[in-house]
């Protein structure tokens, strides 16, 4: 009896599974299913991909690329990314990616948006970044991950994993949210967090995936819990994706004396699961 007890436990679990689709926007404070007990993660001590921006002047380019143009990115957004220096460039071990007001190929902002897509990808682990997020009314950076089969499946199907997002409208509310189908766009799966000197100092941003469980970190502060399985798109390669964006449905207005703000990045690592 104590088995079957168990058996219809998880048949009840998963029936209560949701789904839902997404574009960036209002992204609201969701409780989670609770995580399985069953297995306690680990992780090597040693990073198997580390940037530490040491090299002073572009990205490593063989960790980083650049998406480039103005399409709005599918939120509207105002910025033109570039691989110019002036828009993302390291200097004394930080890298700064820097959203500009400017006129530029017919957007009034400029900025960049770095990937590691097609250098460096992974399946289940902890990535730490740790970073300072810009203040500016409009502003809006972000520390993510896509997976890496979106050429295929498209988004959001391929998944979505925004490790860090911030927005100049809310000042040091540090968003951490899931995007896959039936939790996408405006209905993403997600908490936050308030930490009262994001804006003015640097914080561990810090996911840990695993098979059972994606969690979200602000330093040492767990604050969002998400329930993996296979029937959610979080059980491949992602890519990594650094940038800062302007306005858009998620940045909101800009405030019109913006000149420019910097997103700041000390470190990026990643860390392989033990098996």
């Amino acid at each position: 009896m104590l088995q079957k007890n168990k058996i219809l436990l998880v048949i009840l679990s998963i029936g209560f599974i949701g789904f839902s689709c997404t574009e960036k926007d209002n992204i609201p404070t969701i409780t989670t299913t609770v995580v399985p007990s069953d297995k306690v993660w680990s992780y090597e001590t040693t990073p198997v991909f580390e940037d530490n921006f040491t090299i002073n002047g572009n990205p490593d380019q063989a960790k980083w690329g650049y998406d480039i143009g103005g399409s709005g990115w599918g939120n509207n957004e105002l910025q033109y990314y570039t691989n110019r220096p002036v828009n993302a460039t390291a200097l004394n071990g930080i890298l700064k990616i820097n959203a500009i007001k400017e006129s530029f190929n017919g957007s009034a902002y400029t900025s960049a948006r770095l990937l590691s897509k097609n250098k460096f990808s992974f399946k289940y682990g902890k990535i730490d970044v740790r970073a300072k997020v810009p203040a500016g009314l409009g502003t809006w950076p972000a520390i993510w991950m896509l997976g890496s089969n979106i050429d295929v499946v498209n988004w959001p199907s391929c998944g979505e994993i925004d490790i860090m997002e911030h927005r100049g409208s809310e000042l040091n509310k540090i968003f951490g949210t899931l995007h896959y189908p039936g939790r996408s766009g405006g209905n993403p799966d997600g908490r936050t967090i308030t930490i009262p000197t994001a804006t003015t100092d640097f914080h561990n941003y810090i996911v840990e995936w695993t098979p059972n469980y994606i969690k979200f970190y602000v330093d040492t502060q767990l604050f969002f819990t998400f329930s993996n399985n296979s029937l959610v798109p979080f059980n491949h390669n992602f890519f990594i994706i650094l940038n800062v964006a302007m306005g858009g449905n998620f940045g909101g207005p800009v405030d019109p004396a913006f000149t420019n703000a910097s997103m700041e990045i000390d470190y990026v690592k990643v860390y392989k699961i033990i098996p």
